[in-house]
Formats: structure tokens, sequence, C-alpha cells
């Protein structure tokens, strides 16, 4: 088996390194050469020419999504899955791991691939802050194009590479699986910190509410901090409200965030 990782970033590289340790032939491609040559330090083979990229049985996705005028930009993923089409040697099983939204792989594989590629959906669950618990290899989803497709994508993920999954009933359910975690973690955060402006304001301290509330069975509320930063939350909330007019809380939580931003510079400036 000879696997290519496209994208090493933050999700790609430790993935192209979790392979190449279970002993597999591994691949790697990014268009930044800082992140090449990274990678080859590490020992993988890795490349920034895709010219120079070997034919493989698998490819995984894991490039950057992103926005474009508050719409999806999956340019990325879409450019990449064209690259992949005009790799020379047959092709066995793709996995997109980057962040899409539902009907993108549908999309891709009846108009890039001409249905010739087994497909599959794996959203990674990356936290770089604690690679050991929610590293490369936790509890995943995955969906497929077809059955052929997901039973080679159990024996990659589950048998070679043991990690464990949640097999969903079609891939677009996979795909808007993961951008609806992460926007309700973001809604989760925009109370948290709607609450605390609401404490400060009525004079009460906003940690000793939280403890309180959170000694019932079925409350966690969330810590207040510096706002909803990073790259995915913002990303994938919006991700969400694009689909659908079914928007009112999610619009709600951006525009907490956006109030709690301008509330907490004015505490700070009001502080020193």
């Amino acid at each position: 088996m000879k696997v290519c990782v496209i994208g090493l970033g933050e999700v790609g590289f430790p993935t192209a390194m979790y392979i190449k340790n279970k002993g597999i032939e591994t691949y790697g491609y990014d268009i930044n050469p800082i992140k090449v040559e990274k990678a080859v330090k590490e020992g993988i083979t890795a490349f920034i020419n895709w010219d120079d990229v070997p034919p493989a049985n698998v490819y995984i996705i894991c490039v950057s999504t992103s926005i474009r005028g508050n719409q999806p930009d999956l340019s990325s993923v879409f450019e990449v899955c064209k690259r992949i089409s005009q790799k020379p040697g047959t092709l066995k099983l793709v996995s997109i791991e980057s962040t899409i939204i539902p009907g993108t792989c549908r999309r891709i594989y009846n108009e890039i691939f001409n249905n010739r590629v087994h497909l599959i959906h794996v959203p990674h669950r990356y936290w770089s802050k604690d690679p050991i618990n929610y590293g490369v290899k936790q509890l995943r989803v995955m969906g497929a194009i077809d059955h052929e497709s997901l039973e080679l994508g159990l024996n990659l993920y589950q048998k070679i590479l043991e990690i464990p999954i949640h097999v969903v009933s079609s891939i677009e359910i996979a795909e808007l699986s993961k951008i609806v975690e992460n926007a309700y973690r973001y809604v989760e955060i925009a109370f948290a910190e709607e609450l605390r402006m609401i404490c400060e304001k009525l004079g009460l301290n906003y940690n000793e509410v939280r403890d309180a509330c959170n000694t019932k069975w079925n409350v966690k509320i969330l810590e207040a901090r510096e706002g909803i930063g990073g790259h995915c939350l913002p990303k994938d909330i919006k991700y969400l409200i694009s689909l659908t007019p079914y928007h009112t809380l999610l619009n709600s939580a951006v525009k907490v965030d956006e109030q709690y931003r301008k509330w907490l510079s004015k505490v700070k400036n009001v502080n020193k």
C-alpha cells in the first residue's frame, strides 16, 4: 500500500507521520516549501511539485478550506481532486478529511472523478493542544459514496490504522456532522460570553455563578475567555449558516461574540 497525504499543515503533517509510523509507504504533498521541508526532516517522502509525487493506492486530503464573502470556499479541495484524477495509475481510494459542506463529495465524485474512484469522507477532529487524546487516533465519523468505498475505508482506518470509526448511512451526513460539531461548540461559548456580560452588569461574579450552575447534573457552562478564535469554529458556523434560512440562533451567536469582544476590550482599557 502507498498512501499520499495532501496538505501537510496542522492536520496533514501528523496524519502523514501516523501513517508512516504504521510502516506504510507514505508520501506527502504541499505547496508550502517550509511544510515540505519539515516533513522531509521527519522522514516523510514529501514533494512541492505535484508531478513528482508517485502514484498511490490511497489519497488522503487534508487541505484547509476557508470563507469568502461569508460563503464556503472549497476551491482547494476541488483543485486537489482534479490533480488526483489526472495522476496516472489505478486509483483505489480517496479520503477527504478537510471540512466541507453537504453535497461536496458527491459533486466531486460525479464531476471530477467520473464515478471511477472509491470515495469516503472522514472529517478530522484533530486538536493540536492535546494530540495524545484528540489526535489522529480518536473516534471518527465515516461516510462513503457507496458500499464498496465504505468497506475499503473501514479496512484502512479501522484495521490497518487502528482508528475507531462511527459509520453513518450517507456521505452527506458525515459532511454535515463536522460543521455541526463546531457550530454547536461556538454556540456554547457564545452563551458563556453573554452570561459573563450579564453577570458583570448585575454586579455578580461570573465564575461563581457558573460554578453554582454547573453543580446540576445536566448543566456544563463553559469558561468565557478572549473571544472565539482559531480557524475552524468561526469558519464552520458560517458554513452551517450558509446552507439554509434556518440560522437565527447561529447568527445570534456570531453577534454575541462580536459584542463580547468589544465589551472585553472596554473592560481591559478601564482596568489598565
